[in-house]
């Protein structure tokens, strides 16, 4: 396959055969753990983190500058499999989805006279915003390897 991008969008490189080296290429790259998503997470759910505690920037930031690190440095392996998953048409989905979300629970909360204003409301909008985008990126990278042929043996 001619990278990981068509494979996990689900169309075929037009006339492009895979060659061996790809192939082993593409068998040698491992999943992202699951806690790795985690970042994207906190990220999502950061607007409700800020509202609950607006002191919470400080703790949002120091997650990201860890994030990028993580990124930089131990996952530098798998930058490859990162970018297919931030070019693929499933995981702008998943982003356009979970903003759809959002603002779909807000506005609807606020029409049946219920808006999320508390403390505790803000924390349990973060905590389902953050739940969310971690099982669908995790679902999205499991999908893509599946497509790909190279489903790792264990779940």
């Amino acid at each position: 396959m001619n990278g990981s991008v068509e494979a996990c969008d689900g169309k075929r490189a037009e006339g492009a055969a895979a060659s061996v080296g790809d192939e082993v290429a593409l068998r040698d790259i491992r999943p992202l753990p699951v806690w790795f998503f985690a970042s994207e997470g906190i990220a999502a759910g950061a607007w409700d983190f800020l509202k609950a505690d607006s002191n919470s920037w400080m703790v949002l930031g120091a997650l990201a500058v860890v994030n990028i690190v993580i990124g930089v440095t131990v996952f530098a392996k798998r930058r490859k499999l990162l970018k297919a998953m931030l070019k693929n048409s499933h995981t702008r989905a998943i982003f356009l989805g979970l903003v759809a979300l959002r603002l779909g629970l807000h506005l609807i909360l606020g029409l049946l006279g219920t808006p999320v204003t508390t403390v505790a409301g803000h924390w349990a909008m973060a905590a389902l915003m953050s739940a969310t985008t971690v099982g669908l990126l995790w679902f999205d990278q499991r999908t893509c390897f599946r497509a790909l042929g190279i489903a790792p043996a264990h779940p």
